[in-house]
């Protein structure tokens, strides 16, 4: 069972190898993917420990997003890198890598450490928010752009769409009854996805750079009057409007006009490639696409029966099948 021996004291054992002595007071915050605690010290600070979830990374992957995260914290960019890290005692088993150390492995779990930050989701109604995360956002990808990626993942259409629909079609996780109709549209669905990428002519190619990856509301913090990153887990080299498309909503009319109010603050700092707004249905349907397939390997953890319970029933894949018709429609499919 994953993190099955994970327990509060080993949590505070792990921080106090590296130097980070708990006062006893922890608390798990919501994650599905890692498990995360904020941990009370006893000099009076509060610290957030991210135990990630074995398999998912490699080691070297979360140490390019930490670079990544120090990185954008020089260029005075809000976000929350994780703390250096340092070995208090001998304490067998320990590994720290990274330069500065920032991940930790101990009894067989990995864990980086940051300082706690509080705040609430962005009002996205208000059209001077949208120019703030606009401006925020056009900061982080002009870091993005020095360099590439070189272990994260890279956000590839094609692969992406026929790993999450095979890893469904041959776990079975789809109703015999529903099959069929989700087959036959998720397929045409994703060959309207792959089009629209490989639309951009060899000679003026779509760009990519280092982004967030996976910039919805609940992962920008809104705090004292500034957005605020306090997480790259799902850090990728990808084409920037993936950092956007997760900020607007609504019919095609309203969503293009809260797109325009992000790129107004957006420019300020970086271009933006306009023929990218076409690929915003298509990420769209990518990302329903892996949300189901995600759900699916991650299903033995205990946590997701729990927290999902719909997963998996017949009325799940009708809906999915008619939002991929949606998906498809919208398109131009």
């Amino acid at each position: 069972m994953v993190f099955a021996d994970l327990t509060p004291q080993q949590v505070l054992d792990s921080l106090e190898a590296v130097g980070l002595r708990g006062d006893g007071r922890i608390l798990q915050l919501n994650s599905y993917e890692n498990r995360v605690f904020q941990v009370f010290l006893e000099d009076g600070r509060a610290v957030v420990a991210k135990f990630y979830r074995p398999g998912r990374w490699s080691d070297a992957q979360i140490l390019e997003e930490h670079a990544f995260a120090l990185e954008l914290a020089a260029a005075e960019i809000p976000v929350v890198p994780p703390l250096a890290l340092s070995e208090a005692g001998d304490t067998p088993g320990l590994v720290l890598q990274g330069d500065p150390p920032t991940l930790a492995t101990l009894a067989g779990h990995r864990f980086a450490v940051a300082a706690r930050c509080a705040g609430r989701e962005p009002e996205l109604e208000d059209p001077a928010t949208l120019r703030q995360l606009g401006r925020f956002i056009g900061r982080l990808h002009a870091v993005g752009r020095r360099q590439p990626f070189e272990h994260r993942h890279r956000l590839d259409p094609r692969a992406d769409g026929r790993r999450a629909m095979a890893l469904l079609l041959e776990g079975g996780f789809v109703t015999p009854q529903e099959l069929p109709a989700w087959r036959a549209v998720t397929t045409d669905a994703l060959a309207a996805v792959v089009a629209a990428f490989d639309g951009f002519p060899a000679d003026a190619p779509l760009a990519t750079l280092r982004l967030h990856g996976d910039c919805h509301p609940g992962n920008v913090l809104w705090r004292e009057g500034a957005p605020n990153v306090v997480d790259l887990d799902d850090a990728m080299q990808g084409p920037a409007v993936q950092d956007l498309w997760m900020l607007v909503s609504g019919d095609a009319t309203t969503m293009a006009r809260q797109l325009d109010t992000l790129l107004a603050g957006y420019e300020d700092f970086a271009d933006f490639d306009d023929r990218e707004r076409r690929l915003i249905e298509p990420l769209r349907t990518l990302r329903m696409l892996r949300h189901s397939a995600w759900l699916a390997e991650r299903w033995a953890d205990p946590t997701f029966p729990l927290n999902f319970p719909f997963f998996g029933s017949a009325a799940y894949w009708s809906q999915q099948t008619t939002q991929m018709r949606e998906q498809l429609e919208a398109m131009g499919g």
